[in-house]
């Protein structure tokens, strides 16, 4: 990809940015107030003539370039079928990685981006413990030797490494905080960056949405409090990463959901009776994606449950 033109994860629609001075990309400007300026500049030309899912992807790029500018890789990555967003953060002086939220049926996709790029995969994480795909992170240990899967102590699953709200995963110079986001299941996890001013939430919040709470130990009440207290509470800036969207939409701020999210701008008993009468039918996939995402942490898919899968 060119240094002047960015993709969507969704589409293969490229966005040329305006030149800086000296013929540069506005994003490669180095001097801080510069970079900002024009930034900030582009951001709103842009929000004057594209539709707001657009805009969306803009700001998505723009914090991936962001990323690189600071000794941060960063991709955004898609399965179709059951809508699921997988996030690779690296370091690019050390290539220690992290993926989050792989898919089972996408490991070997992950795998081969992680050799292209010369990382070394140090984690394979989820937000929790997936009931609509079956997590990659088994498939992983295999197809890429010496990386550790990890996952939320509360989860109830098996991974090499089970962590707690306040730990930080470390990759390289950079590290994530882990926050307990409980209530669409109990354990529910979101990773912050606040160098990069980033967060990737999970099924907790998503865009213009949350997870359901219906299953797993969920709990309205403990959602909308982990939502408002653990992820709404940071700076408005703060770019979210959902694990899921079923609309294009690829990402989200602080500010934007404060302000539209049409169920957690409720008061806690109008959320707590929208959260109670969704009538969702339960997940397809749950009935085995479950029981295999409770062992994938440490072990490929069982036979038994692959030959339901298959």
């Amino acid at each position: 990809m060119d240094d002047d033109s960015c993709q969507t994860p969704l589409t293969t629609t490229t966005h040329n940015f305006t030149p800086g001075p000296s013929g540069q990309s506005f994003l490669s400007v180095q001097h801080p107030l510069v970079y900002l300026y024009l930034c900030l500049s582009q951001m709103f030309r842009n929000l004057l003539t594209v539709s707001r899912p657009s805009f969306i992807n803009l700001v998505s790029r723009m914090s991936a370039q962001a990323c690189r500018d600071n000794n941060m890789i960063f991709r955004q990555l898609f399965d179709r079928e059951s809508c699921t967003y997988t996030y690779l953060l690296a370091d690019n002086t050390t290539k220690e990685a992290v993926l989050i939220d792989p898919v089972i049926e996408l490991a070997e996709r992950d795998a081969k981006l992680v050799q292209e790029l010369g990382l070394n995969l140090k984690y394979v994480m989820n937000t929790h413990m997936h009931a609509d795909h079956i997590t990659g992170t088994g498939l992983l240990k295999k197809l890429v030797p010496g990386c550790k899967s990890l996952i939320a102590k509360m989860s109830g699953a098996k991974a090499d490494i089970h962590v707690e709200h306040g730990d930080k995963v470390t990759f390289g110079e950079h590290h994530l905080e882990v926050r307990g986001t409980p209530g669409h299941t109990s354990g529910c996890i979101t990773y912050v960056s606040h160098s990069h001013k980033m967060a990737f939430t999970g099924d907790a919040l998503l865009v213009r949405g949350c997870g359901r709470t219906d299953f797993q130990e969920g709990s309205p009440d403990t959602l909308y409090h982990s939502v408002h207290s653990q992820i709404l509470s940071l700076p408005s800036e703060f770019i979210l990463y959902p694990a899921h969207d079923y609309k294009g939409q690829t990402a989200t701020t602080v500010a934007e959901e404060k302000q539209f999210n049409p169920r957690l701008t409720k008061n806690k008993e109008e959320f707590n009776d929208i959260m109670n009468n969704l009538g969702l039918a339960y997940p397809k996939k749950i009935d085995v994606s479950l029981p295999a995402n409770k062992v994938c942490g440490l072990h490929d898919l069982p036979e038994d449950l692959a030959a339901k899968f298959n």
